[in-house]
């Protein structure tokens, strides 16, 4: 079997089509793309994914741990965003998290990846400043070790209003904020344009203005988090033609939950953001 081939039988997976002999997808590649696993549809293998991946054009899938890099490797694709911790926001789990985020970026810089995302606890009734001076101190323990390795630790903006009730990192300020108070190229933001068109709006001026902080793209359509297509209110080709029109050269991870068929959604989702 061929890096880009398809063979029906060893898909994996129950309802999704073959796309037989298909020949890979030419892409400007402006924009490098990953994909999370879930616009693959359910049932897909990683083996699946990553045949499916190369064939569409993208660089890589997101989201992906170290137990699966071997795989990314045959089919010549990367992480372009992998594990790395959570709930950095309470000093109760800032032991652990240490531990568990300098094993992941040691683990991510002799795969050749390039980025680990970091995520935050609920507030429950946690104060903002503390919150993120918590953030902060955290990071500041960290960082030399993703500057060393050269890998970013990407922090990931969420929405409060729909997703994730509670969640501090809800506004890009916050993280803008924090990112300034850490000072390391190797600390960034994870941009999900799902979750902040539902918070704030204002996307592309907003991503002008905070690119220099940004290190990661996600996707998705809104209301509904499905298909960046005209059926939601996201002009995603706009968008990431102002991404592309800053100079960055980082990744961009499609996160969406198809409606229709996933492969077709998928492909017609990196046509989109191939500007």
């Amino acid at each position: 079997m061929t890096r880009r081939s398809f063979v029906p039988a060893a898909a994996g997976l129950a309802g999704l089509p073959a796309l037989a002999a298909d020949q890979p997808v030419k892409r400007k590649g402006r924009l490098k793309q990953g994909s999370t696993r879930g616009c693959f549809g359910k049932g897909a293998t990683m083996e699946f994914m990553c045949q499916q991946a190369a064939r569409l054009g993208l660089v890589g899938l997101d989201l992906i741990g170290p137990g699966d890099y071997p795989m990314l490797k045959k089919y010549g694709l990367i992480s372009v965003m992998s594990s790395g911790t959570s709930g950095i926001n309470k000093k109760e789990n800032h032991e652990k998290a240490e531990k568990q985020l300098i094993e992941n970026i040691t683990l991510a810089s002799e795969g050749g990846m390039p980025n680990v995302i970091v995520t935050f606890a609920t507030k429950q009734g946690q104060p903002d400043a503390e919150a993120t001076e918590l953030c902060v101190a955290f990071l500041n323990r960290v960082k030399a070790v993703a500057e060393d390795k050269r890998v970013t630790i990407c922090m990931e903006l969420f929405n409060s209003k729909v997703n994730h009730p509670d969640a501090f990192a809800d506004h890009t300020q916050k993280l803008v904020d924090i990112c300034k108070m850490v000072g390391s190229p190797r600390v960034k933001i994870l941009y999900d344009i799902y979750h902040m068109q539902i918070m704030e709006g204002d996307i592309i001026r907003t991503i002008r203005d905070n690119i220099q902080y940004i290190g990661h793209f996600h996707t998705a359509g809104n209301p509904g988090r499905h298909e960046i297509d005209d059926t939601q209110e996201l002009n995603y080709r706009a968008i990431c033609q102002a991404i592309v029109d800053t100079g960055y050269t980082g990744y961009l991870g499609h996160e969406f939950t198809p409606l229709r068929d996933p492969l077709t959604s998928l492909d017609q989702a990196i046509t989109i953001c191939d500007v």
